[in-house]
């Protein structure tokens, strides 16, 4: 009997736990070089198996693949998490000894909960649009950002971190999990964009409204300042900027970004170098009409903030973070508040930018929009 693709790789997925479990109770595959080349050999497995899956087809979305590999992946994140927050034991003890230590951190096991529920509904989710030949684009923007995001911060963060002493063959694992998705995301900024079909005149009289005259943008240019704002301040924080306010919010309100385990310093300058350009270019884009580009970038960059903020907000309050780095009971209110927001303006953005189209067509798509409305 033949499954469904989407079915034949979440069952895949869910030998996940059971290899887990196998190597854990066996000692001799427990050496370090063994785990890595295992993790290898199981992954190209899972790749030949999902080639099975849809060899009755004449051609198949190399995209496919990739998020066939990592729906495996993303329960190996969930069982791992699920492990270091106690709800199971027996299944990743091995790979945390002798694998990736660092697996055990705070950050690593909010970033698995996110692996394992938000990314994995998105890669199954996706695999059924693919096999159905439905549009996937607007999803795997959102995943393509949420994955390179996270592994922009986690990979930097292992090094320069005090995980940085302890690294063992199976880290390398990791290269891929940044070098696919990156790749997937080329792919996906060059494919032709899910555009509604607009009205020329509806386009015409939408670009036409000022900045002023649109409050929900106004309302979202007045947040992406905001958040601007807060990225360069937190930016300076963990690069110990010496002004007083620096020094107070680093104590005082998110001790957890001076936290030795690396990652939230990492993860502050990848919203400093690489995600405040993006806040910056959609102010731009929210004032200039037929900015096309803003419907593919504001779901890259919704799916990077929320991932990171999520991992970073959870750690913060997470019962493997050390006490003193923890929010402060008397700010909690405040920072978790904070944190909301920061996570709520790309995806708000993202939403409206997706939900309502004409502001961002260009006039070339105009003219065609119309022609297909008169033919119509």
């Amino acid at each position: 009997m033949d499954f469904p693709p989407e079915i034949s790789v979440f069952l895949l997925s869910l030998t996940a736990p059971l290899i887990l479990y196998t190597i854990n109770h066996v000692s001799f595959l427990q050496d370090p070089q063994v785990i890595l080349a295992i993790g290898i050999a199981v992954l190209t497995t899972i790749f030949l198996l999902a080639n099975l899956s849809v060899k009755s087809k004449t051609s198949t979305d190399p995209l496919f693949y990739v998020f066939a590999v990592f729906s495996f992946t993303s329960v190996v994140g969930i069982t791992n998490a699920l492990q270091q927050d106690g709800f199971i034991k027996g299944f990743m003890d091995f790979y945390i000894s002798k694998g990736e230590p660092h697996l055990s951190s705070a950050h690593c096991i909010m970033m698995s909960y996110w692996d394992g529920v938000v990314h994995y509904g998105l890669l199954l989710l996706m695999i059924h649009r693919i096999s159905a030949g439905k549009p996937f684009r607007v999803l795997a923007l959102v995943w393509a950002g949420s994955m390179i995001a996270s592994q922009l911060v986690f990979i930097p963060g292992i090094f320069v971190g005090k995980y940085g002493k302890n690294i063992l063959p199976a880290f390398w694992r990791n290269v891929p999990s940044l070098v696919l998705p990156v790749w997937a995301a080329a792919k996906l900024f060059n494919r032709p964009r899910e555009l509604s079909i607009i009205p020329a005149d509806k386009v015409e009289v939408d670009q036409k409204r000022t900045l002023f005259s649109r409050p929900i943008d106004l309302i979202l240019t007045l947040g992406l300042f905001a958040t601007i704002i807060f990225t360069v301040f937190r930016g300076f924080v963990v690069l110990e900027c010496s002004l007083d306010s620096c020094f107070s919010y680093i104590y005082q309100y998110e001790p957890y970004m001076k936290d030795s385990v690396g990652f939230p310093k990492v993860m502050m300058l990848v919203f400093l170098f690489y995600v405040l350009p993006l806040l910056t270019a959609s102010v731009y884009g929210l004032y200039t009409p037929g900015c096309t580009w803003m419907l593919d970038w504001t779901l890259f960059l919704a799916g990077a903030v929320a991932q990171t903020q999520w991992t970073h907000l959870g750690s913060s309050v997470h019962s493997r973070t050390p006490f003193t780095y923890r929010i402060p009971r008397d700010e909690w209110r405040l920072v978790v508040a904070l944190n909301l927001l920061y996570a709520a303006v790309p995806v708000l953005l993202a939403v409206r930018c997706y939900t309502d189209q004409a502001f961002f067509v260009k006039s070339v798509l105009q003219g065609q929009s119309s022609n297909g409305k008169k033919k119509n």
